[in-house]
Order: structure tokens, then C-alpha cells, then sequence
């Protein structure tokens, strides 16, 4: 994992110091070195910050460069993130007559893209954002992973394309610092952190971001540019004749199969480690996979709070004899760490739980641990959240199967306080009538927002959006949440956090091989009886105790967010960004004097934390 920079020009408009400038605002990606190249005409600068994980000599150093004697293609790369699958593709272009130089992932990518062209992301298992240039062809092949772990961000007027890890570098190129205010509003509104609609749409006028799953193509000396989507799943297509027995093993073996290969790396490995399912099941198979090497947990650590989980991830420590490193975090650990914390961010967070991750990357960064493989992914490809219960309850109603199934009452029993009532009868019988219905709904709430500055409401609510799933089952509200809007948000506090103290995070579930069997499978497969992530659960009934697997009481990863707000650091944190806000015309004055409202991080009502996080755009 790494930062990445270049500019794109028909002219030598922008130089290396520009380039210099936007590398060095990626330092903290890449504490393990630094590289610029750019051609003798100066149309293309590629500029690279390394954190070495693999081939840690100076042969794995970036800007990297290919030649084919055959064919006479010249490309120079730099890359983000990591091909897990190198190994096997290396084998397969090596009998293809390819020779390789180094042990690096990045070589692979290069000889991948000179034998299969642009269709060499199909091959990846990975987490990457990598850009080619083509000296012979002056243009430049981007593309980003399937789910969006890795981060691309540009700008592109007329002739001209720069692009970034991170918008900062962009900033440091000269680009205008200009706060997106439609996205503010949908923010403040209603909690939107991306806008899926326009998934290139930033939170910030001017610069866009590669989607995931895409491909780019552009030449500067013909105005030539393109973004294509090069992945997609079907959430229809599902494997109706698969057994329990089969199902499960399948998903047990492709579930190692991800684990093995996000294990490889020439440096130390660890794994993060909240308590719950999806993270106590990583480490449970890295350690059953390498019994023999220590595994480094992290775990975040709230004293004194009712939902602190360090007690459920010392059940997987303890017994395994596994280093246990743990963050203890207290209320006075946000206001201190908040500035930096968003300045790694760039943009809106919606709760608290980012900064507890932010700091376990911390911890790991203290005690020289630069890979940590995570649980996260999970919850939306397996339906982890109670949100969904709803969904496949109207997907058994209209399937006629909701009362012979009893899922409801076993759902109860286990807990759960979801309801099925006159309004989801409706949005099961009438799916595209109650989605204009909520749009509706939220629109209205947006404009009744009591604090919201009349102006700006007057000019943002114009473009207000709330978007549904398409597809009225709970496949498709998952395929939703994994591809459209959800994991998206997610994907960027893991990449933000872990970079910002030089960490890599790799996450299994995100196997694409994995994901696309998992959306082969019916719903029953992802709720059953009550229980969320069945399938899971079952793989991992044997290996992890029993209170982790199947506990009641599990709602969510979720920090001490309401007491951290009281802290009066917080306090006056929170007035600073009412302050700001009112100045720039998006509150009205009357919020400076309404008491500050301290919320949970999943309460539905977070207006104070929003308001917080959306300064941090201006």
C-alpha cells in the first residue's frame, strides 16, 4: 500500500516541482520511500510514495518500468495497494515467456497489462488503484479495485488530468479548496457520505473519483477520455440446488483461500481485532493457518462502557496464547486527536467508530506491525445489520413463505426488535410506489430541518437526493449496500486510517471469488431462524466459542460516542463548528445558542456530530 501522483498534459505545463509538491503531500502513505519520473517531453509525470510490504529492495521501488523487447510497448507504472494473487499470475506469464526482475506485485501488473491489455483487472484478486503510462501510445490506463478499498482521485480540465491518493495532493498541486455544498446538505440532512447517483462526486467542487470496479483511459494530445465499469454482480443469479452441506464448505474453503493470500508479505502481519463474528473469525483461521507464528490482535478498549467488546476478543487471545496489543481510549482521546483525524479524512465521518479504528491502526503503527487483515465487508455482503431483516421478511411475504417460515418469531426470540407491519406489506406489494414515497419523505424532513440557513435550503435542496435499491429483495439491498452506497464509506475510514500511520488493512471477505458465490446464494443462506451471517456462523460453529458465535446481543461495532461528545473539549469543538457553519451561511444564528445535542453513534438523530464532521469541509 502506497500514494500514488501524476500529471497527464499535452503540454509542460505543470513541472516536477508541482509533482514534488503533491508526492510529499502523500509522506505519510509511503514512509519507505519516494520516486518521480516523467518523460522527456513532459506530458507525462508519475510521481510514487512506497510503504514496502513486498521485495523490500530497492528493485520494488516506484515509479516502475516495463519494456517488451517483442512487442516494443513501454509502460511506467505506479501502483496502490496489493495483487494478492501475483504469485499465480506470475507463474502463467512466465509460460507465456515473460521474465520478471523482481518479487514484487507490481511487476505482475505491468506484464498483466502488456499481455491482456486493459483486460488484466479481470485476472486481479486484490485491493489496488494503479496508473499506466503508454510512451508509445501517449496514454494513460487507470483502474481501481472492485469494491473501492483503494482510493483514485483526479481533476481533468480540457488537456490536463492530475490524480491522487488522497485530495490533499491534489491541494498542494494548486487546486482550489472549494467545499461541495450539495453534498454538504445531503450530509447534514440525512448522513450521506457519497452521493449514489454520481459515484464520482466528491465533497469537493472540482475533483471527482474513479469508481469502484472502474477502468480510465486518457490522451491528452486528443481530449480522449473514458470511465467504464469493468465488474458487476448479478443479484438475481442464484444457485437454487446447492445443499446446506455444500454451501458451507465452499464457503469455508474460498473463505481460507483469501485468508492464505492476504497473508503474504515480507513483513510482519497482524489482525485487527473488535470482538465480534467477522474479525474474531480472521483471526481465528490466520492462526489455524500459521499456528506457528504469533499473531499481533489489536482491540480498541472503552473502560467503564456497557458495550466495550474486550472481554468477547480475549476469548480468542487467551486460549491461543496470541500478543494482545490494546487500545485504551478515553473521552478526552478525540478532542485531542480530532484535527488530525480529519485531516487524514478529508471528508465527513458519521460516527465516532472511525476515530476508535483510527487509533488501533495507531497502536499497530507503535508496536511495528504495517499489515493488519480485518473483518470488514461482512456485514453487507452476508446481511450483518438488523436493517435487513425487513428485506427478507417482504421478500418471504411476497413469496407467500413469511408465515410458514417463522422467521419473525425466531427473530423475536433471539431479540430483535425489527416489526413487519401495514407499511412493509405496502413496500412488498408496491416496491417502486414506497420508494417514491421515502424520497419523498426524506426530502420534506430535509426542508424542515429547524437550524439549515432558509438560503441554503433554498439552494441545495434543488438537487436533494435519497436513493433506494432497485432491486426489492434482500439480494438486492445487499448488492446495494456493497456496491452503491454503504461499504463504500467504510472502505474509505479503513484506507484513511490505516494510511495515515503508514499501516496497510486487508480484508477477506472482500475476496471478489467469495463475494460472487455469497450472491449466488438464495437469502436463506445470509438469515435463517433469526440469525444474521447464517452461513458464517455455521463455518465457524466448530472453531470459535460459542458466546461469539452465536451471541444475542450483537448490534454493531459502536465506540462510547455519546459520552465522548460531553467531554468539554468536544463541547467546544462542536460550538467552533456551529460557529464556522453560521458563517458560511449553512446554519442559522439561532443554533449558537441551542443547547449541544449529544447523540450515539447509531441514533438516528446525530445533527451536532454532523454538524462537526461537515466543518471539517470548510
Amino acid at each position: 500500500m502506497c500514494g500514488i501522483a501524476g500529471i497527464i498534459q499535452s503540454g509542460p505545463k505543470h513541472g516536477s516541482d508541482t509533482l514534488e509538491r503533491m508526492t510529499a503531500a502523500l509522506a505519510h502513505r509511503g514512509p519507505d520511500g519516494k520516486g518521480i519520473w516523467q518523460n522527456d517531453s513532459c506530458t507525462a509525470l508519475l510521481g510514487h510514495r512506497r510503504l514496502a510490504i513486498l521485495d523490500l529492495t530497492a528493485a520494488g521501488d516506484q515509479p516502475m518500468h516495463f519494456h517488451n523487447p517483442q512487442t516494443g510497448a513501454r509502460y511506467s507504472i505506479v501502483h496502490n495497494g496489493e495483487i494478492y494473487n501475483y504469485i499465480e499470475l506470475r507463474k502463467q506469464l512466465q509460460n507465456e515467456g515473460y521474465r520478471f526482475h523482481t518479487q514484487t506485485d507490481t511487476e505482475v501488473i505491468l506484464a498483466a497489462y502488456d499481455y491482456w491489455q486493459d483486460e488484466c483487472v479481470d485476472y486481479f484478486d486484490g485491493m489496488f488503484a494503479f496508473a499506466i503510462w503508454d510512451e508509445e501510445e501517449q496514454e494513460l490506463f487507470a483502474a481501481r479495485d472492485r469494491f473501492g478499498e483503494k482510493p483514485f482521485f483526479f481533476w481533468k480540465q480540457n488537456d490536463t488530468l492530475l490524480f491522487a491518493s488522497e485530495i490533499k495532493a491534489l491541494w498542494a498541486a494548486g487546486l482550489p479548496r472549494t467545499a461541495n455544498l450539495k453534498m454538504l446538505f445531503n450530509f447534514i440532512t440525512i448522513g450521506y457520505t457519497g452521493n449514489p447517483a454520481d459515484p464520482q462526486e466528491t465533497f469537493f467542487e472540482q475533483v471527482q473519483k474513479l469508481p469502484p470496479a472502474s477502468r480510465l483511459y486518457f490522451n491528452a494530445a486528443d481530449g480522449y477520455f473514458s470511465i467504464e465499469k469493468y465488474y458487476e454482480i448479478d443479484p438475481d443469479e442464484q444457485n437454487l440446488r446447492m445443499t446446506d452441506t455444500e454451501a458451507i464448505e465452499k464457503f469455508r474453503s474460498l473463505l481460507d483461500a483469501s485468508v492464505k493470500r492476504r497473508l503474504r508479505s515480507d513483513v510482519t502481519v497482524g489482525c485487527s481485532l473488535s470482538g465480534g463474528l467477522d474479525s474474531s473469525a480472521i483471526a481465528t483461521r490466520i492462526h489455524d493457518l500459521q499456528p506457528n507464528n504469533p499473531l499481533h490482535c489489536f482491540t480498541a478498549h472503552f473502560p467503564g462502557y456497557e458495550k466495550d467488546e474486550l472481554s468477547y476478543a480475549r476469548l480468542i487471545t487467551t486460549p491461543r496464547q496470541l500478543p494482545h496489543h490494546i487500545s485504551v481510549l478515553s473521552d478526552a482521546d478525540l478532542p485531542e486527536h480530532w484535527q488530525m483525524f480529519m485531516h487524514h479524512q478529508e471528508e465527513p465521518v458519521g460516527s465516532a467508530s472511525a476515530f476508535a479504528q483510527y487509533m488501533v491502526f495507531k497502536l499497530a503503527a507503535e508496536n511495528q506491525v504495517k499489515v493488519l487483515l480485518d473483518g470488514q465487508g461482512a456485514d453487507e455482503i452476508l446481511a450483518g445489520y438488523h436493517k435487513y431483516y425487513k428485506w427478507y421478511w417482504q421478500e418471504l411475504f411476497i413469496k407467500r413463505r413469511l408465515l410458514r417460515s417463522k422467521e419473525i418469531i425466531y427473530a423475536h426470540k433471539l431479540g430483535i426488535t425489527e416489526k413487519f407491519g401495514f407499511k412493509n406489506v405496502m413496500a412488498a406489494l408496491f416496491p417502486d410506489l414506497a420508494s417514491v414515497i421515502l424520497e419523498r419523505q426524506y426530502l420534506v424532513h430535509a426542508l424542515q430541518q429547524p437550524d439549515l440557513h432558509r438560503d441554503f435550503i433554498r439552494l441545495q435542496s434543488k438537487e436533494a437526493y435519497y436513493t433506494t435499491p432497485e432491486i426489492h429483495s434482500l439480494n438486492g439491498v445487499l448488492h446495494f449496500n456493497t456496491s452503491t452506497h454503504g461499504l463504500d464509506e467504510l472502505l474509505r475510514y479503513a484506507d484513511r486510517n490505516a494510511m495515515a500511520h503508514g499501516r496497510e488493512a486487508r480484508l477477506p471477505f472482500l475476496s471478489h471469488e467469495l463475494v460472487s458465490f455469497v450472491f449466488s446464494l438464495p437469502a436463506h443462506f445470509k438469515i435463517r431462524q433469526g440469525w444474521t451471517k447464517w452461513i458464517l456462523r455455521q463455518s465457524m460453529d466448530q472453531q470459535l466459542p460459542t458466546a461469539i458465535t452465536w451471541r444475542k446481543d450483537k448490534t454493531g461495532f459502536e465506540p462510547p460516542q455519546l459520552q465522548w461528545m460531553l467531554h468539554p473539549g468536544m463541547q467546544q469543538l462542536i460550538r467552533d463548528a456551529r460557529q464556522k457553519l453560521v458563517d458560511h451561511k449553512i446554519l442559522q444564528q439561532s443554533i449558537l445558542t441551542r443547547p449541544i445535542e449529544a447523540s450515539t453513534a447509531y441514533s438516528p438523530l446525530t445533527r451536532d456530530w454532523r454538524y462537526l464532521a461537515a466543518s471539517a469541509c470548510l
